[in-house]
C-alpha cells in the first residue's frame, strides 16, 4: 500500500460512522478486470462493487458520455423533462418486453421501497385497503432502508432495528406449496429475487418461477422480481428471469445499470405502473441527466459486447473449475453458480480469513458468511483470469488459509 492510504485510514476512522469493516487497501484506479492501489500494485478483481461494475472498470463508452454530459448540466429536477432519461427508460422497456414504465432512484433499496409503494397502491384500487402484506423468501436480501430490511428474509440484520415495518411474511424458495400456505386475501405481492446473492448465490429453479407466476396469476397477487444483483447480463440473459420465461409484475434494478453510478429503477407493467399518479412517488436526483448518459452507454456497450454470453461462458468455465477444487482439495462442500454469479462454501469456517489473505495476494474477493466466499467478476473476465484465480486457490485453499 501506499502513503496516501494511512492518511486517509486515519482520516476516515474519525470522520465517518463505523459502518464497514474496511479493507486495508485504498484503489485509485481500474481498467477492465484490474485494480491498482495507490501504490501501484495491480489486482484481480472478481468482486466489482458487489456485481455493480459488469462491464468493467473505466470502460471508454462509460467514461466519454459521463464526461461529455457533466460538462453541459449535471443536475435538474424532475419536474422538468430530462436529457438521456426517456431513452434509457424506454431502452430497459424495450429489454423487458416492452408494455411497461420505469420509475428511477437512486439505489437498490431505494427501487425496492417503491416496488412495495407501487405493489401496495396497486392493491389498494384493486383488491382493497386490506390487502396490503407482500411475501417474501428467507435468506433474501433487499436493501438496508426501514421497508427493504423488513422485506429480507435475515433476522440478524433486523433485530436491532426493531420495530420492522409491518406487512412482510417469509418463506423458503423453490417450495411451492410453503408458497402457497402463506397466501390470503391480505397478500397482495410476491418478492423474490430470482438468484439470492448477498444470502450467498442461491437460485431459484425456473420451474419454481415459474409456478411462482402461475400461482400470482391464480390468486390476482403481483410477482416482483428483485434482480438488482442478478440483472444486466450477470447470469447471461440481461435479467435472471428470463432464463425462467417467468416475467413479473414489477423489477427491481441497480448495481449494474450504471456501471458503477448510483441508479436504481422500479419497472413495471403498465396495467400496474399506472396505479402511480403525480405526487404518488419521487426521487430528487432520481434519473439525472449524467448517471442516464452513463446508463445507455453502459446498456449500449454491454449488448455491442455480447456481455451475456460471456457471462455464461466464463461462469460455466469458473464453476467447472472450482468443482475441480472440491474434488481435489477436499475443503469445499458445495459450489453454485449462474454465470458469473457464483459462491462456494467452505467445510470449516474460513472464509473471511481467505478473503482477507487473497487481498494481500493480489485477488479481490468476498465473503458472505463464515463459510461462504462470492464470486463477481465484471463481465469481460477471461478463462486465463480465472485460470489465474484457481492456481491461488488450489494453494490458498490446500495451506489452509481459508
Amino acid at each position: 500500500m501506499g502513503s496516501e492510504f494511512a492518511r486517509l485510514a486515519a482520516l476516515d476512522a474519525g470522520s465517518h460512522m463505523n459502518t464497514y469493516s474496511r479493507k486495508p487497501v485504498l484503489f485509485v484506479s481500474g481498467r477492465g478486470m484490474r485494480l491498482f492501489d495507490d501504490g501501484g500494485r495491480e489486482y484481480l478483481d472478481f468482486m466489482s462493487g458487489i456485481g455493480t461494475v459488469n462491464l468493467g472498470h473505466s470502460h471508454p463508452a462509460v467514461v466519454e458520455a459521463v464526461r461529455d454530459q457533466i460538462g453541459k448540466l449535471t443536475h435538474i429536477t424532475n419536474l422538468f423533462h430530462v436529457e438521456h432519461r426517456a431513452e434509457l427508460a424506454a431502452q430497459i422497456v424495450d429489454l423487458f418486453g416492452g408494455d411497461a414504465r420505469v420509475f428511477f432512484g437512486n439505489s437498490g433499496a431505494e427501487a425496492v421501497e417503491g416496488a412495495v409503494k407501487l405493489a401496495r397502491k396497486w392493491a389498494s384500487i384493486h383488491k382493497g385497503p386490506d390487502s396490503r402484506n407482500i411475501v417474501a423468501a428467507h435468506r433474501s436480501f433487499h436493501g438496508r432502508t426501514l421497508a427493504s430490511l423488513a422485506a429480507t428474509g435475515q433476522p440478524a440484520k433486523q433485530e436491532i432495528f426493531t420495530p420492522i415495518s409491518p406487512g412482510f411474511r417469509h418463506v423458503e424458495i423453490n417450495d411451492v406449496a410453503a408458497l402457497e400456505e402463506a397466501l390470503d386475501d391480505s397478500v397482495c405481492a410476491v418478492l423474490l429475487e430470482p438468484v439470492q446473492g448477498e444470502g450467498g448465490v442461491f437460485p431459484c429453479t425456473h420451474e419454481y418461477l415459474r409456478a411462482v407466476r402461475e400461482v400470482c396469476d391464480a390468486r390476482g397477487i403481483l410477482l416482483i422480481f428483485d434482480e438488482v444483483q442478478c440483472g444486466i447480463y450477470r447470469t447471461g440473459p440481461v435479467f435472471a428471469h428470463q432464463a425462467a420465461g417467468a416475467r413479473p409484475d414489477i423489477m427491481t434494478l441497480a448495481k449494474a445499470l450504471g456501471n458503477g453510478l448510483p441508479i436504481g429503477a422500479v419497472v413495471a407493467r403498465t396495467p400496474v405502473a399506472e396505479a402511480f399518479v403525480p405526487g404518488d412517488h419521487g426521487s430528487t436526483f432520481g434519473g439525472g441527466p449524467v448517471i442516464c448518459a452513463a446508463a445507455r452507454a453502459n446498456l449500449d456497450a454491454l449488448m455491442e459486447e455480447r456481455a451475456g454470453e460471456r457471462a455464461t461462458s466464463s461462469g460455466a468455465y469458473l464453476v467447472a473449475g472450482l468443482e475441480r477444487l472440491m474434488l481435489e482439495t477436499n475443503r469445499i462442500a458445495e459450489v453454485r453458480g449462474v454465470g458469473l454469479m457464483v459462491a462456494f462454501d467452505l467445510i470449516e469456517p474460513g472464509a473471511v480469513a481467505l478473503v482477507d489473505q487473497a487481498l494481500a495476494d493480489g485477488f479481490v474477493l468476498n465473503s458472505t458468511s463464515a463459510n461462504t466466499v462470492r464470486l463477481l467478476p465484471p463481465l469481460c473476465c477471461t478463462t486465463a483470469e480465472i485460470d489465474q484465480l484457481m492456481e491461488y486457490l488450489q494453494h490458498a485453499i490446500t495451506e489452509g488459509r481459508g
